[in-house]
């Protein structure tokens, strides 16, 4: 904890809290605006912004991705959902940071000063959102899916294929209600996320909302080192379900050998996957060309780490940890769902073919 700044200090004690209106979300299946609202109170939508957006000042990469790996994780613990719009914020934060113009970052720190979160929406149905100059402007048409917060957010960044070479970033209203569709979201995850379609057709973006050169997004190893972030949120997940899960053992379980070993492999799974994300985290600080198949190893040890601590939760509980209403059902639904974030075998894949050229941990201590 020490090396948090004082904002996601005070944020960490808010856990509880956060956790019950997490539950009553669910329930709902609504956008989370009073957990949204905590968040930003505790100035936590803001300390990862550029400084020059009033950012905290952190004295190296390293440093900065630290805290946040500890800030996702605090708030994967106390509700999924939220850490999956917090992360989608933080995406954003870092798109400004790399490829904000001193504009645009002056524009940020007054969205951030008046409490406003972004998102960022890249997924979309075939044929997806093109952007378009004509004699008025630029024009977006097309939709996303899968939209985070859509219709609650204040801003999204979303991707955009112009008529010629690669995509573009550009900054959108996200809150337009019409625009809005969810009524697809019925997950039984997640489903606070709010993320349903968001149609952009008819949009007029100035140049001003245009971030960064044509092809940014799709940077190396930014683009997919980056997803240790979600990861982190997951291991958030997973924590907070082993806690529940210890909390849930009668005396009987505590004293039996065989449910103490159940135990016992539960709390190796979280640990190892904490090191592996802690890990991913340090590694993307660096920008280094070997993040990209670490990170991308790291998603399949959270995700068979997940799904150890969700059975042996299920085994160890019984049949009470299929209750609805509580912590632990509510966690496995969200990880359920949330563990399928694209790709995951590819991935896992991609991963072993850089293995097999050399060994990616590395740093001093190849085995080949």
């Amino acid at each position: 904890m020490t090396n948090l700044p004082a904002t996601a200090l005070r944020f960490a004690l808010l856990d509880g809290a956060l956790a019950e209106l997490g539950a009553a979300y669910d329930a709902k299946g609504v956008y989370p605006a009073d957990s949204v609202a905590l968040l930003v109170r505790c100035r936590m939508h803001q300390t990862f912004a550029p400084p020059a957006a009033g950012g905290e000042v952190f004295r190296s990469a390293q440093e900065e991705n630290r805290a946040l790996f500890d800030c996702l994780r605090m708030v994967g613990r106390a509700d999924l959902s939220l850490g999956r719009i917090f992360e989608g914020h933080v995406n954003a934060l870092k798109l400004f940071a790399w490829y904000g113009s001193e504009r645009q970052h002056k524009r940020l720190a007054r969205d951030l000063a008046a409490g406003r979160l972004f998102g960022v929406w890249a997924t979309e149905p075939t044929p997806g959102v093109a952007l378009a100059k004509d004699p008025f402007g630029w024009r977006l048409d097309g939709a996303k899916r899968f939209a985070t917060g859509a219709g609650s957010l204040d801003y999204a960044i979303v991707t955009a294929r112009p008529d010629e070479g690669p995509r573009r970033l550009v900054i959108v209203a996200a809150n337009i209600a019409e625009r809005a569709d969810l009524s697809a979201w019925t997950m039984r995850g997640m489903r606070a996320t709010a993320s349903g379609s968001y149609d952009v057709t008819g949009v007029r973006p100035a140049d001003d909302d245009l971030l960064g050169e044509p092809g940014v997004y799709d940077i190396e190893p930014r683009f997919t080192a980056g997803a240790w972030r979600f990861l982190a949120v997951q291991l958030g997940g997973v924590e907070a379900l082993l806690a529940e899960t210890r909390a849930a053992l009668g005396e009987a379980a505590r004293a039996d050998p065989l449910q103490r070993a159940k135990f016992g492999e539960a709390v190796a799974a979280t640990r190892g996957a904490g090191l592996w994300v802690r890990e991913a985290a340090d590694r993307a600080a660096a920008d280094h060309p070997d993040a990209k198949p670490f990170v991308q190893m790291t998603r399949g040890v959270v995700e068979r780490a997940a799904l150890d601590v969700m059975e042996l939760s299920a085994r160890l509980v019984g049949t009470r940890s299929a209750v609805e209403g509580t912590r632990i059902d509510k966690i496995i639904r969200d990880l359920s769902l949330y563990l399928r974030q694209a790709g995951p075998d590819h991935a896992r894949d991609e991963a072993a073919k850089a293995w097999l050229d050399h060994d990616v941990w590395g740093e001093g201590d190849e085995l080949w």
